[in-house]
């Protein structure tokens, strides 16, 4: 079965900054890098409410499933907890309400608003290339360990 996930891009059109968490050292994949807030999807829960929760969850941000807009679309062969391939809906949003906190500290080192040009170069691949693709009008659908159609 293919897992399903959500991530958020939260997006400070005033400031040009993003929300970015930067995985512990206890986390189960990944440990030290940066990251967008993301989770994996309920059974029975829209994939719009998987993205309001996890962000919450890992955030303390708020926002209404209204406002996200669908960003970007991962569909990788294979991951951590899926060896059967995910996909992961990345949304964008501009508006939230709350202050950004680590609500998760025994996964995420730190949770901080960063520029977006100064986007760290130690960052899960897959979700950094959903990203650049937002922040740079790139394409909306990437695949990661597939092998080409020949």
């Amino acid at each position: 079965m293919t897992l399903l996930a959500a991530a958020v891009i939260v997006h400070d059109q005033t400031t040009n900054r993003v929300v970015l968490l930067q995985r512990s050292g206890n986390a189960k994949f990944a440990q030290g890098l940066w990251d967008l807030p993301a989770g994996k999807n309920e059974p029975g829960e829209p994939i719009t409410e998987t993205a309001v929760r996890e962000l919450y969850e890992e955030t303390g941000l708020t926002v209404a499933p209204e406002s996200l807009t669908l960003a970007h679309v991962i569909h990788a062969a294979r991951g951590v907890e899926a060896p059967n391939g995910f996909i992961t809906i990345v949304f964008a949003t501009r508006s939230w309400e709350g202050q950004l906190e680590n609500r998760e500290p025994w996964q995420h080192a730190q949770a901080r608003w960063t520029d977006t040009d100064a986007i760290p170069a130690a960052f899960l691949g897959t979700t950094l290339c959903a990203l650049r693709s937002y922040l740079n009008a790139g394409p909306q659908v990437s695949l990661d360990g597939w092998r080409p159609v020949e």
